[in-house]
C-alpha cells in the first residue's frame, strides 16, 4: 500500500512538471512565426558587418607598413576604451585589427538582440494581455519563458553559424573564426539569462528592458576602464561579462576558457529566472509597484505633464549614462595630449585634425550626439508602447486632441535632447580643463556638443514622422539610422565608405568645430528638416485610426 501510494505521488509530481511545460513547442514554433523578419534581419546584419569589415581592412590598409600605422588607433588607451584589449597588434594582421577593433560591437549587438527578444516574449506579452489569452488555453506556467529562452537559444546559434562562417570567408583562421561566433552568441545567451531575471523584476516591460539594459551598460563602462587601464585588459576587465568573449582573443592566443563565465552566467540567469517566475503571480511582479498618490498632481492633468511623466524614466536613465561616460572622455583629454606625438596619421583622419586637442573635442561631440540620437529613438518608441497598451485611447478619449498628445511628446524629447547635449557638454569640458589645466576648454567641448543637436533632432523627427505615418517602421528605421551615424562619424574615413553612403547621416550635414569652422545655414537647415519631419508626424497621426497600424 505503501509502495503503491508512493508511485502515485512520484507520477503527480512528474505530470505536475510536465504540466507547467506544457504547449512549450507550439509557443516556439508562434515566437518564431511572429520574429520571421526580426530576427534573421538581425543575424544579418551581424553577418553583413563581419563581411563589410573583412573586405574593407584591405583596402584601407594595403600593405603591412599601413597596419602598422593603424596600431596606435587600438593600442592607445582611448581606442582600447572604445574597442577592447589590442591583443595582437604587436604583429598585426587583418585578422587580428578585426578582433581587436570591430568583433567587441558583435558582442554588444548580439547582447542588445537578446534583451529585446526575450523582454518581447515574456514581460510584454504580459503586459498586453495577450499572455492571459494563452494561458487560457492548454499552456504551463513555464512555457511562455521556456519558449523564449528557445528562440533565443535558435537565433544565437544562428549567429554563431553565420559570424563564424563569413569570417573564414574573410579568409581568416577557422579556430578564431569560430572563437568570434561562439563569443557573439554566448554574450547573447548571457543576457537572455540576465533578461530572464530582469522581467520577473518589474510589472512592466520598459522597466524590465531598461534594467537590462543598464546591466549591459555597466558592463559597458567597466570593460572600457579595465581595458584602458592596460593593453590586454586589467583585473577590472573580468568583472565584465563583455569582456569575457574578448579576453578569449581570437587569432592571438585563441584561449576558450573565458567563454565558459558566458555559459555560466546564462545558465545562471536562467536558473534565477525560473525560481523568480514560480514565486510570483501571474501578471504581478517581484518588485511590487509603488502605489500611487491619492491625488494626482495638477501637472499630469495636461498632455505635457503626462508627457513629462512618462518619459521621465528614460530621460534619467539615458542622462545620467551619457553625462558619466562625457565626463570619464572628458577626464582622459590629457591622457590624450601626452600621447600625442606617438600617433599616427590615421588616427589624425579619425579626428578630422592634426590639432589633438580640437580633434578630441570634435570626437567627443560627435560620440555624445550619437548616444543623444539613440536616446531620442527610444523615447519616441515610448509612444508605440503607450498606444499598443491601450493607453493612448485613454487620454484621447478625454478632451485631449491628438496634435497636443503627439506635440507634448515631441516638446519633451526635445527638451530633453537638447538639455543632455548641453550639460554634458558642459560636464565633459569641465573635466577636461580640470586635468589640463585650460579654462578655455569647457567653451570649446560645450560648443562641439552643441553645435551638432540638430543631428540627434532629426532623429526625433524621423521617428515622429514614422510613428504618424508607419509605427512599425519607426524602431528597424530609426535604429538603422543611428548606427549608421556611429558608423560613419568613427569609421566612415577608415572604411573609405561612398559619399553617397555617408551623406545619409545627419551629422555629415554639420560643421563640427572646433574642427570646422561653425555655420549657421546647415545648422538651421537641419533643424528645418527634423522640423519639417514632425510635422509630418502630426499630420500623419491626425489622418490615422489609433492601434491601426
Amino acid at each position: 500500500m505503501t509502495a503503491a501510494t508512493g508511485s502515485i505521488r512520484r507520477a503527480h509530481r512528474a505530470s505536475s512538471r510536465t504540466a507547467a511545460f506544457a504547449g512549450t513547442s507550439t509557443l516556439i514554433r508562434f515566437g518564431l512565426r511572429r520574429d520571421r523578419i526580426k530576427l534573421p534581419a538581425w543575424v544579418a546584419g551581424l553577418g553583413i558587418f563581419v563581411l563589410y569589415i573583412g573586405n574593407a581592412l584591405p583596402l584601407l590598409a594595403p600593405t603591412q607598413k599601413d597596419l602598422a600605422a593603424l596600431v596606435p588607433v587600438f593600442t592607445q588607451p582611448v581606442g582600447r576604451m572604445f574597442t577592447g584589449p589590442a591583443f595582437g597588434m604587436d604583429a598585426p594582421t587583418y585578422e587580428r585589427f578585426f578582433a581587436a577593433g570591430y568583433v567587441p560591437y558583435l558582442f554588444l549587438l548580439a547582447a542588445l538582440m537578446s534583451i529585446f527578444l526575450i523582454t518581447r516574449h515574456t514581460r510584454l506579452e504580459e503586459e498586453t494581455g495577450r499572455a492571459e489569452l494563452i494561458r487560457a488555453n492548454v499552456t504551463g506556467r513555464y512555457s511562455q519563458l521556456t519558449a523564449a529562452l528557445a528562440i533565443a537559444l535558435i537565433t544565437n546559434v544562428l549567429v554563431l553559424l553565420v559570424v563564424s562562417g563569413l569570417a573564414v570567408t574573410n579568409g581568416f583562421a577557422t579556430t578564431g573564426s569560430v572563437l568570434v561566433g561562439a563569443g557573439t552568441a554566448l554574450s547573447g545567451l548571457a543576457f537572455a539569462g540576465v533578461t530572464a531575471v530582469t522581467v520577473q523584476l518589474s510589472e512592466f516591460s520598459r522597466p524590465a528592458a531598461g534594467m537590462a539594459s543598464a546591466v549591459l551598460g555597466a558592463s559597458f563602462v567597466v570593460r572600457a576602464v579595465g581595458d584602458m587601464a592596460a593593453t590586454g585588459g586589467s583585473a577590472v576587465s573580468w568583472l565584465s561579462p563583455l569582456a569575457w568573449p574578448a579576453q578569449t582573443a581570437p587569432y592571438v592566443h585563441d584561449r576558450w576558457t573565458p567563454l565558459l563565465l558566458l555559459a555560466t552566467l546564462a545558465v545562471a540567469g536562467t536558473a534565477v529566472g525560473y525560481v523568480l517566475l514560480g514565486r510570483r503571480d501571474f501578471g504581478a511582479s517581484i518588485v511590487a509597484v509603488r502605489p500611487g498618490r491619492p491625488r494626482a498632481r495638477p501637472a499630469l492633468g495636461t498632455p505635457t505633464g503626462l508627457a513629462r511623466r512618462l518619459q521621465r524614466g528614460g530621460f534619467l536613465g539615458w542622462g545620467v549614462g551619457i553625462l558619466l561616460l562625457g565626463v570619464t572622455d572628458g577626464a582622459f583629454t590629457q591622457a590624450m595630449l601626452d600621447a600625442g606625438d606617438d600617433m599616427p596619421p590615421a588616427f589624425a583622419e579619425m579626428f578630422s585634425t592634426d590639432a589633438l586637442l580640437d580633434g578630441y573635442a570634435s570626437f567627443l561631440g560627435a560620440f555624445v550626439t550619437v548616444l543623444v540620437a539613440a536616446y531620442a529613438v527610444f523615447a519616441m518608441r515610448n509612444l508605440c508602447v503607450e498606444e499598443d497598451s491601450g493607453r493612448t485611447d485613454t487620454v484621447l478619449a478625454a478632451s485631449v486632441g491628438r496634435a497636443s498628445w503627439l506635440g507634448s511628446h515631441l516638446a519633451v524629447v526635445a527638451s530633453g535632447v537638447v538639455g543632455i547635449s548641453t550639460v554634458t557638454g558642459a560636464c565633459t569640458g569641465l573635466a577636461a580643463a580640470a586635468v589640463t589645466g585650460e579654462a578655455g576648454v569647457i567653451g570649446t567641448v560645450t560648443a562641439a556638443h552643441i553645435a551638432l543637436i540638430p543631428a540627434a533632432l532629426v532623429l526625433t523627427g524621423l521617428a515622429a514622422a514614422l510613428y504618424g505615418w508607419a509605427p512599425r517602421l519607426l524602431a528597424p528605421l530609426c535604429w538603422v539610422l543611428v548606427v549608421w551615424m556611429g558608423v560613419v562619424q568613427f569609421l566612415g574615413e577608415l572604411l573609405q565608405l561612398p559619399d553617397a553612403l555617408i551623406a545619409l547621416s545627419p551629422l555629415h550635414q554639420l560643421a563640427r568645430p572646433p574642427v570646422e569652422d561653425f555655420t549657421i545655414g546647415p545648422f538651421l537647415a537641419v533643424l528645418g528638416v527634423a522640423a519639417l519631419l514632425a510635422s509630418m508626424g502630426l499630420v500623419g497621426f491626425r489622418k490615422r485610426q489609433v492601434n491601426v497600424t
